[in-house]
């Protein structure tokens, strides 16, 4: 077996760990929501955070590859759950330094799925130029 074979079994062992580990977290997550009979915020935020993860390893799985905005998308919502959780401790600019760190990952987010959209743009013009008649 070479290197390469064992570092792609790694990282299918590793993903299933992680997704495994997620599952185990949602269920204990869960159960401390029915226990105090109370949902807040800052809890949909958590929960949210485990679905993007098992989105993540689920779309590893299917394309081989993991899309560059979900882990974008898993840091907002960390930091969004982080301002929730501190927001009557933090002082405002700490808020403010947040807020700004969440822009910066959407506009990251954003220019990402442009990229991706003009590369798909390129396939496509790049196939109908190889299917047209005159060549």
């Amino acid at each position: 077996m070479n290197e390469q074979k064992i570092i792609l079994i790694a990282e299918k062992l590793i993903l299933l760990l992680i997704a495994v580990a997620t599952i185990f977290a949602t269920a204990f997550e869960v159960i401390r929501i029915i226990d105090v009979k109370a949902v807040n915020l800052s809890d949909l935020f958590l929960l949210f955070i485990y679905a993007e993860v098992l989105g993540m390893v689920a779309s590893f799985y299917a394309n081989n590859r993991i899309p560059v905005t979900l882990p974008l998308i898993i840091a907002m919502t960390a930091l969004t759950r982080m301002i929730i959780l501190q927001s009557k401790d933090l002082n405002a600019i700490n808020i403010i330094y947040e807020a700004t760190g969440i822009l910066i990952l959407s506009i990251a987010a954003y220019i990402m799925t442009l990229k991706d959209k003009i590369s798909l743009d390129k396939i496509i013009m790049r196939e109908k130029i190889e299917d047209s008649p005159d060549q």
